[in-house]
């Protein structure tokens, strides 16, 4: 153990004294990043201690994990964990070479700071973290507030529009079938398949909207996305594409609504046929946790561009071109497993396309 006198007692003490004065000072400014904040601390903290030239500081916060010099093989340290939210998040340590100091070299004014410091920043961190929830949640609200208005204009736009609709596609059936006029049948085919595909829109708005009552029971899964598959084969035949299917366990059961997952089902894997090269396979598995069931939907299309996975549950937000895509298929997605409180991602498949990862819980 290394011994001081009175006079190395005080020049100790003033640097202790420096350094939180230093440390408190840039904890209260704005313009550093958490990381720069740290960085900095690391760096005051080594000139207060006793050997300076020989002191090694480590910081590590989550991830980041900082040195102000390289690394030891072999310490002697003091540390401290940062306590952020009652959780540890890191911790400081302050090492010295286990080959020329023990312990005891660590002075008590020495552990008093460090344990001093360890407070103030993980103070700072805990203020830093709570902005960030706060903005989150303030976002989130805003986003809320925005799509229930949205949803509340979108059931009277779908209420609105069924009846008229239901009357062009009636009388446009009954026209057809009284004609016998070869260019009034192809004009009046046109009008069909546009009143269809106008009213597949409004079903999309009263799903968007949650104007579509819901039926929640307790069924087996594998039924139910065999036979959405099923109805789905013409669109696999069209598109020159095959579908392979597996199941961890047949008898997997959730309380879930039949129609709403079918619909769930209907617009991702439309979705993958209008992007997956021709004889290609979209693989669909589906297996089960102690809670959730989950659904893989993958694809050998071109993929999401990073620029826009964050956009593509957004009502109206579509890459297809006008007349093709209403924009509504993805956010109907989201809002049916939302209302089911479950979760769905848009992951990256390999070797390229995209994986679909549904997770829905089983009551």
């Amino acid at each position: 153990m290394k011994t001081y006198s009175a006079e190395e007692k005080l020049s100790e003490r003033i640097k202790e004294l420096a350094c939180l004065y230093e440390v408190t000072n840039i904890l209260n400014h704005d313009e550093y990043s958490v990381f720069e904040v740290l960085k900095n601390i690391a760096t005051i903290l080594k000139e207060a201690w006793r050997f300076t030239d020989r002191v090694v500081v480590e910081i590590r916060y989550h991830d980041f994990n900082y040195f102000t010099s390289q690394t030891l093989e072999n310490t002697v340290f003091l540390k401290e964990d940062l306590i952020i939210d009652n959780q540890l998040s890191g911790e400081i340590k302050v090492h010295y070479p286990a080959s020329d100091y023990i312990e005891s070299d660590f002075l008590v004014d020495e552990i008093k700071l460090l344990r001093k410091v360890s407070y103030e920043i993980g103070v700072f961190l805990e203020k830093k973290e709570s902005k960030v929830k706060v903005a989150l949640f303030k976002k989130s609200a805003e986003r809320v507030d925005r799509l229930s208005i949205l949803g509340e204009i979108t059931a009277g736009i779908a209420h609105e529009l069924n009846t008229p609709l239901g009357n062009i596609l009636g009388f446009a059936e009954l026209i057809k079938q009284q004609n016998s006029d070869p260019q009034i049948e192809r004009d009046i085919t046109k009008i069909i398949n546009a009143a269809i595909y106008s009213r597949e829109i409004v079903k999309n708005l009263m799903f968007f909207s949650c104007e579509m009552p819901q039926n929640k029971t307790v069924l087996l899964v594998k039924p139910i996305i065999l036979r959405a598959l099923a109805l789905l084969g013409p669109n696999f035949s069209k598109g020159n594409l095959d579908y392979k299917v597996t199941f961890a366990d047949d008898e997997i059961k959730a309380q879930i609504d039949d129609i709403q997952l079918t619909q769930v089902l209907f617009n991702i894997v439309l979705n993958a046929i209008h992007v997956s090269p021709a004889n290609s396979v979209i693989e669909i598995a589906v297996y089960a946790t102690a809670t959730d069931f989950v659904i893989e939907i993958k694809d050998n299309g071109p993929g999401i561009q990073s620029d826009i996975k964050d956009k593509i549950f957004d009502p109206f937000f579509t890459t297809k071109p006008i007349g093709e895509g209403t924009g509504l298929g993805l956010s109907v997605v989201h809002g049916i497993i939302k209302s089911h409180r479950g979760d769905i991602e848009a992951l990256d498949n390999s070797p390229k396309g995209t994986n679909f990862k549904i997770k829905l819980p089983l009551k």
